[in-house]
């Protein structure tokens, strides 16, 4: 009588074991999909805040450059002619040498993999995807992906 006691309670038995993987089941199918869409949040709150970075510190170099008359051509919009002029900075001493730099380096772009970013000219196209190469008066992620909203990530 007390091997069949001890027998009975030695284990889980199949249905226990079952019933156990079918809840683990579905406590796993409900947190994936909630895993990928919070990744995916934060990946489009850097991409807005690295958007707004480097627009800002393009306004602040062409406030620059229409405050102190920085040497340009008659053609120029006063927009940097790379993006790297931004980290590198340029010279707005009048008496005195003094450079002004706007970022300390350049954010990368969370949506693509190599981290790049597209490349707008004040004289292209608001939509282009074909940078002109006069100057940088925008940047836009490569990525063709939409976000969570319905919106493609390129018009950000």
């Amino acid at each position: 009588m007390m091997y069949s006691a001890i027998r009975c309670r030695a284990g889980l038995t199949l249905i226990e074991l079952i019933v156990t993987m079918a809840i683990i089941s579905v406590l796993a199918v409900g947190i994936i999909p909630l895993s990928q869409v919070t990744y995916k949040r934060t990946q489009e709150i850097e991409l807005k805040r690295n958007l707004r970075i480097i627009r800002k510190a393009l306004d602040e170099y062409k406030l620059i450059s229409d405050k102190y008359k920085m040497a340009k051509q008659v053609s120029d919009s006063g927009y940097p002619k790379r993006l790297e002029v931004l980290v590198e900075g340029v010279d707005v001493g009048e008496a005195v040498s003094a450079k002004k730099k706007f970022l300390r380096r350049i954010p990368k772009d969370p949506m693509t993999e190599d981290g790049q970013w597209g490349l707008r000219s004040y004289f292209d196209e608001p939509d282009s995807d074909m940078w002109g190469g006069q100057d940088v008066y925008d940047v836009y992620t490569k990525s063709d992906q939409t976000a969570l909203d319905g919106t493609p990530y390129r018009e950000w």
